[in-house]
């Protein structure tokens, strides 16, 4: 059955699917636009997100490049600056590394140093996170980096839908986007709803209401968050779960709304906790909203070590489910 068969009748996806049909719409809609990256074309991508496409666009569409991220990503920079609407897959962030003065000090910078006469419209693609035992060089959450970082966009899809669909409007942004896709949701699966044909890139989603406790989190922290806001749910806790999916801008309006109205958070964040994103989200709600607050922040982060390659041990560096619910139940008074 062909893809825009299977949308029309709301078939389940995986987020790899999700992935490779947001590409295949950007190539076709757009001449412009165009793939490069290590093993994207013969060997189909590390995670088989673009398997199929070089048969079906051919090798000006879809290019393989040689084991240099500073070299193909500031050869994106420069197709974007040249007009073209490059799409750069980097294997996984921590080879993004590799490439950080191109993304920083030019992709970033360009359309500020040139007063605006340039745009740089890029999109990087990367894979994120640990959980399939890919041990300390592989395992890497960087997106808090780089959303550090003014003049770039920073997005982690941690559904079917928003990795289906935020693609389209990242390529049509005028400044480079990046993209953090987890390793572990590559093969989760979910219904497309095919009343819904596009995604917004700038906000924050609720992906759960309740009443008791704002749960703040994104990437694969979000299947967990829903489900310690299930377990919570049989307590007695209503738990609101914030899909936060743009890291930058943060949407602090949907942030704050949430906390204002349920006073207590838990923020969970599969990045180390010194100098993360969870500790930003934080900063910003003790100085704006630090009177609406009827308990300590909490947040529930990846452990200060280098991920273990030992499935037990790398269980236990990462945020899990065990965790997430125990905060919540301190907030609330309850162990």
């Amino acid at each position: 059955m062909r893809a825009a068969e299977q949308l029309a009748q709301g078939l389940r996806m995986t987020y790899r699917e999700a992935c490779r049909q947001a590409i295949r719409e950007a190539l076709n809609d757009d001449p412009r636009a165009f793939l490069m990256g290590e093993d994207v074309g013969l060997y189909g991508g590390c995670y088989a997100v673009t398997k199929g496409l070089l048969e079906e666009f051919g090798p000006e569409r879809i290019r393989d490049t040689p084991l240099a991220e500073s070299a193909f990503v500031g050869a994106g920079i420069g197709a974007a600056l040249a007009g073209m609407r490059p799409i750069v897959e980097i294997m996984t962030c921590n080879f993004s590394l590799l490439a950080l003065d191109q993304i920083m000090n030019n992709a970033a910078t360009i359309p500020h140093m040139s007063g605006g006469q340039f745009a740089v419209p890029l999109v990087i693609r990367m894979a994120t996170g640990a959980g399939r035992q890919l041990a300390a060089q592989h395992s890497h959450s960087l997106e808090g980096w780089y959303a550090h970082i003014p003049g770039l966009k920073v997005l982690a899809p941690g559904t079917v839908e928003d990795a289906r669909y935020m693609l389209k409007p990242a390529l049509a942004d005028p400044n480079p986007v990046l993209i953090f896709e987890h390793i572990v949701l590559y093969n989760a699966e979910d219904e497309l709803d095919p009343a819904v044909t596009s995604v917004d890139i700038s906000s924050a989603k609720v992906r759960r209401e309740g009443r008791d406790v704002t749960i703040l989190t994104y990437g694969n922290s979000l299947p967990k968050s829903l489900e310690a806001a299930e377990t919570l749910a049989g307590e007695g806790i209503e738990a609101e779960v914030v899909d936060l999916r743009v890291l930058r801008p943060l949407d602090d309006a949907t942030i704050f709304d949430s906390v204002t109205r349920t006073r207590r958070c838990v923020i969970v964040d599969e990045g180390w906790k010194s100098g993360s994103i969870s500790a930003e989200i934080g900063a910003r709600l003790v100085e704006e909203r630090f009177f609406e607050l009827d308990a300590p922040l909490r947040r529930v982060c990846s452990r200060e070590v280098p991920i273990p390659y030992a499935g037990h041990l790398e269980e236990a560096a990462l945020p899990q489910l065990p965790q997430i619910v125990e905060a919540a139940r301190s907030l609330m008074g309850r162990k």
